[in-house]
């Protein structure tokens, strides 16, 4: 018997990734999509975490992700933003159309070859493709053994995508920048924050509630209760501009012969973006002691 595939293990749990997956420092999105509105596709837009705060900042985004139950998620949370499934190795959208390609926890899953010069196809001239993970800051002891628990296979970790762009010889040098910020878990949250992980999400029922039981397990000897604490990220972002688009895919041709994409064909929203939502404060939480 096959194994599940990792990467369409998320939209059984869409509403888990939703609640617990962190969102993203304004300032990093800043950096990566600039402060003008510009038009941007978003490739694995999941659950619209990243979505969410390109519309606040006044961007047009057409999502896209290749589960259709992770963007049920994302057009009940951003009615207004057009979404549609696609996959970044077939992108649903016609040539020199956006200004932007954003991909948010999604690039390792992507097959270059076939997806980069599908990016480059749909980018303006002098457009270009911004990429971002979150990853737990290791600096700290308490996170570094929360994440030897939950893990990762290795065949899933995240490549370095500097090398990736560059070779293709579809993009320019790529700049990088860093960020750090909180995020706020409890007793729950931090059980679908490992629920949420690809690798967790595909197993056995039986092998992955041992591994959700360990993961509780650890939360407690800490006695936060259901109070909270705060984990920390670290932000990686990497950012290139299109030089090179010879080795473009051929367009999709739409029912009337004009160069279109599967958003023209599978539309779910196709509005303009909702005005920026105004974020809730959170309550108090304990910080985490490590000293």
């Amino acid at each position: 018997m096959s194994q599940p595939d990792p990467s369409r293990s998320f939209g059984a749990v869409a509403d888990a990734y939703e609640r617990a997956r962190p969102s993203y420092p304004r300032e990093a999105v800043e950096w990566l999509v600039g402060p003008t509105p510009v038009q941007v596709l978003e490739l694995g837009a999941g659950t619209g975490k990243l979505t969410e705060m390109m519309v606040e900042l006044g961007h047009s985004v057409f999502a896209t992700d290749p589960d259709d139950a992770m963007l049920d998620v994302l057009s009940t949370k951003l009615p207004d933003v057009r979404a549609t499934v696609g996959t970044a190795e077939q992108i649903p959208a016609a040539d020199g159309t956006v200004d932007v390609v954003v991909a948010a926890q999604a690039f390792h899953w992507f097959d270059a070859d076939a997806a980069l010069p599908e990016i480059a196809r749909v980018l303006k001239p002098g457009g270009r493709i911004a990429l971002v993970w979150n990853d737990y800051d290791e600096r700290i002891p308490w996170v570094k053994r929360f994440n030897a628990i939950v893990g990762r296979p290795p065949s899933q970790d995240r490549r370095e995508p500097a090398g990736v762009l560059e070779r293709s010889g579809l993009f320019s040098a790529v700049v990088t920048q860093d960020y750090k910020h909180w995020h706020r878990v409890d007793r729950a949250t931090i059980r679908e924050l490992a629920l949420s992980r690809s690798h967790l999400a595909s197993k056995p029922a039986e092998e992955r509630e041992a591994k959700l039981a360990e993961v509780l397990a650890f939360y407690d000897e800490f006695g936060r209760g259901m109070d909270g604490m705060q984990l920390p990220f670290a932000t990686h972002c990497y950012r290139a501009s299109v030089v090179n688009r010879r080795n473009a895919s051929v367009p999709i041709m739409g029912s009337h012969g004009r160069t279109a994409g599967t958003a023209d064909q599978l539309p779910r929203v196709a509005t303009e973006p909702t005005q920026p939502v105004a974020r809730p404060q959170g309550d108090a939480m304990t910080l985490i002691d490590f000293r």
